[in-house]
């Protein structure tokens, strides 16, 4: 089986010829500083694994590098930057945005491995209504994605987002305002949170209609980490995640793309939620060790049951970055009979990971090679 082969088939719930073996976005960071500046196409062959590569043109995400070149403006949303500090290990960006009835301002920090937000962008409840009548939503040029897809070919599969610093509405919106006083808001002001999430859905749901209909991806990740249950309960969760990634899910199938939902935090809790949102594949399976709470793989495998495949599982720190080659190799067989037993599941490190020395991720992908169906 091909890669591409192999990682479709674990998409669909089945057993292809033997595990899948994966990451999570290639981190540029890693790529220069351990890969010898190669692609993420070429390091995942260089390592053995079975690409997934992500597209990342026009996803409008304030964290990728250098977001600031590739900000969305119109004459009724300028974003005007201006870079307090270029250098790449303390970067430093003032945003403000004006519109024709009042301006937004934030800021963001960074260095070579990720970006974080200073200020938040709405501070007041009325800031909604300049987001709802300009913010304007990203377009993806589809030759680019078909040349890309073609470019792939059999070594692996292609994925996109959905529109926004994050995919899914209330993780959007949590990086519009800090997930705290987010949560304040639902219980003093439930009605205004809702709108902003309809806001931002209403955005999501013209992008997937104008940009992801024909659009050559295999899979589309949705969700964020904000919606897991160790940031909000299931009880919030349910109310203010689960019917907006649902209606986008809908729409996402609806013209023919596939979905991973991704929370990479906590999940043991959501697992049914995550069921009842309609999505295909569920990330990123996260351990204790990475800031998750999934300790016994076979409760989610139980717990899915052949209507959701699953993606993740690997300790990216503490197993793929400084275990030895026989815990690496131990770990590797152990997600595999508690996920993998039945199928419907591609072993990823469950998120980004920096420092990973290139001898472990090839000990990875040859592990995964013996654990067959």
């Amino acid at each position: 089986m091909t890669p591409k082969e192999r990682m479709l088939l674990a998409l669909e719930c089945k057993k292809p010829d033997r595990l899948p073996a994966t990451i999570h976005q290639w981190q540029q960071y890693h790529l220069d500083e351990y890969m010898g500046g190669c692609d993420a196409l070429e390091a995942f062959r260089s390592t053995g694994m079975d690409a997934s590569i992500q597209y990342f043109e026009a996803m409008g995400q304030f964290w990728v590098p250098d977001a600031e070149k590739h900000a969305l403006q119109t004459e009724q949303w300028r974003d005007e930057m201006t870079v307090v500090d270029s250098n790449p290990d303390k970067k430093v960006v003032h945003h403000r945005i004006v519109t024709p009835e009042g301006e937004l301002t934030y800021k963001t920090g960074g260095n070579r491995t990720t970006t974080w937000v200073t200020e938040y962008l709405i501070k007041r409840h009325e800031d909604v209504e300049l987001i709802e009548r300009y913010m304007p939503v990203a377009s993806l040029d589809k030759q680019a994605i078909a040349a890309e897809y073609e470019r792939i070919g059999e070594a692996g599969i292609l994925r996109g987002f959905v529109w926004g610093d994050q995919a899914g509405c209330w993780q959007h919106a949590c990086c519009l305002m800090d997930v705290q006083e987010l949560i304040i808001e639902t219980f003093e002001n439930p009605a205004w949170v809702h709108r902003l999430l309809e806001t931002l859905l209403q955005k999501k749901l013209r992008f997937i209609e104008e940009s992801l209909a024909g659009a050559r991806f295999d899979l589309v990740e949705t969700g964020g980490g904000a919606s897991s249950d160790t940031v909000i309960s299931p009880k919030l969760h349910a109310e203010f995640c689960m019917p907006y990634d649902r209606r986008m899910h809908r729409a996402l199938h609806a013209v023919g793309q596939k979905i991973t939902y991704h929370t990479c935090g906590g999940m043991m809790n959501i697992l049914e939620l995550i069921v009842e949102n309609e999505t295909d594949a569920s990330e990123t399976l996260t351990p204790p060790g990475c800031g998750g709470n999934i300790v016994e793989p076979d409760a989610v495998r139980r717990a899915y049951a052949g209507r959701v495949a699953m993606i993740g599982g690997l300790d990216q720190f503490n197993i793929l970055t400084s275990g030895t080659p026989e815990q690496i190799r131990a770990e590797v067989h152990r997600l595999f009979e508690g996920f993998g037993r039945d199928g419907g599941y591609i072993m990823s490190a469950s998120d980004h990971f920096f420092d990973a020395p290139v001898q472990n991720l090839r000990v990875f992908a040859d592990a995964a090679r013996e654990c067959v169906y």
